[in-house]
């Protein structure tokens, strides 16, 4: 048995006692209430699902295993993807043992090379990725225990392999994403002397003489691992896992939600407009001018990319771990330089215009920028970094699920008619 094995089974009774304990003494308790604007609006701010492994904190923003993000910004992300499947940051021994475990698992298969060759050349990248993510399944231990006959309290055990296996090759399927759709040559082979991060900043092969690449990425994949258990993609994801498809069925679905253009996709919509400010006056403008240019947008009717969240109400500390970034390791680069003049100019003159809910940035309004200076120019790469990342956290909330037994996601619906009734119209 692993060292993470053996954490997690003197865990898992505890937390299953805890879950017992809720429901058995407090399980009538209502913890949140549905109006008829939530129903028709996405369920947002319902209270509906438990998820252990992450919160967002409004005046805090994001909480991984009640440690805010910038109070561990600096571990590595075999770390943070430690912490959420446990709950306790690794010493230094189990996280060499955790380490090792998936260097023993990081060879991507022949045949999912073969698949992401015969695909269309000009297929999306997370098109692509995912269908490599699919194509696994074959290899599922879950899947292959399941059908052997393992009992239900067994299941989080078989799920933890799938997802200490699955997320060991995102960084070289990644990279052979990027290698092949863009033609940068042949694929890289990975070295695990490295850590997981670093060693998908080397697998990329793009220049990094200092080394702040690796340490970009590094920060980049701790990050971006969760973000509780109601958006879009991990949602979608345990919802598919609750039907008890093994997590490659599930972080393929969830994927699949995070490629839309109001999840995933929104950090290359705002690189685009920071390049558009950039080529509108030919380099980095004065703040004056950076000021009446967004005010000019606004009055037009439309918003300024990366600013404002569903929850936060102050800055995302994902945003300001980037800018920190940047201030220490990029110099003198304009598309930067106009992220950082845009957090000075644009919270004031939202709130002046008083529509905005939060006028403070989201992580999206950072990420690309620095992303770019690095020479990763190519927009629609970025969802499959996010996504390396994110899966971190689909497959911990995964573990936690199956160990508690959580049943089948099934909502109830109703229809406009019941509705209508229900308010006496």
């Amino acid at each position: 048995m692993s060292t993470i094995q053996e954490v997690l089974s003197k865990k898992v009774p505890e937390w299953r006692y805890q879950a017992k304990e809720l429901v058995e003494n407090h399980g009538n308790k209502v913890i949140s209430e549905v109006t008829l604007a939530q129903a028709y609006g996405g369920a947002r701010g319902v209270k509906a699902l438990v998820c252990d492994t992450s919160s967002v904190s409004a005046d805090t923003g994001l909480i991984i295993r009640g440690r805010p993000l910038l109070d561990i910004i600096n571990i590595l992300p075999e770390e943070v993807f430690y912490l959420l499947l446990t709950g306790e940051l690794p010493d230094s021994k189990a996280l060499e043992d955790f380490q090792a475990e998936m260097n023993e698992h990081t060879e991507v298969p022949e045949y999912v090379w073969d698949v992401l060759r015969a695909m269309p050349a000009d297929s999306h990248p997370m098109t692509m990725f995912d269908t490599a993510i699919l194509a696994m399944q074959r290899d599922s231990v879950f899947r292959r225990k399941y059908d052997e006959g393992i009992q239900k309290r067994h299941f989080w055990s078989a799920i933890l392999e799938d997802a200490i296996r699955l997320v060991a090759k995102l960084p070289a399927i990644g990279a052979g994403v990027y290698r092949i759709r863009f033609d940068k040559g042949p694929i890289i082979p990975g070295d695990n002397t490295l850590d997981w991060g670093a060693n998908f900043a080397h697998m990329l092969g793009l220049e990094d003489l200092d080394g702040s690449l690796k340490t970009l990425m590094r920060l980049y994949l701790m990050q971006h691992c969760d973000h509780e258990g109601g958006n879009a993609s991990a949602y979608t994801s345990i919802v598919i896992s609750s039907t008890l498809s093994d997590p490659y069925y599930a972080v393929s679905g969830g994927l699949n939600a995070l490629a839309g253009p109001l999840h995933g996709l929104a950090n290359q919509e705002c690189l685009k407009f920071v390049l558009e400010v950039r080529d509108k006056f030919g380099g980095r403008p004065t703040q004056a001018d950076l000021a009446e240019y967004v005010w000019s947008r606004l009055n037009s009717g439309r918003v300024i990319p990366g600013y404002g969240h569903a929850v936060l109400r102050c800055p995302d500390p994902r945003f300001t771990a980037f800018i920190n970034f940047s201030k220490e390791h990029i110099k003198g680069d304009e598309v930067v330089g106009i992220v950082e003049d845009l957090f000075d100019v644009v919270p004031p003159i939202l709130k002046e215009q008083g529509k905005a809910k939060s006028p403070w940035p989201n992580v999206d309004a950072a990420s690309g920028a620095v992303l770019y200076h690095y020479g990763l120019t190519e927009f629609s790469f970025y969802t499959v970094l996010f996504s390396i990342s994110r899966a971190m956290g689909m497959v911990s909330q995964m573990v936690v699920n199956r160990a508690l037994a959580i049943p089948i996601t099934r909502p109830k619906s109703v229809t406009a008619e019941w509705l209508k009734d229900f308010v006496g119209t």
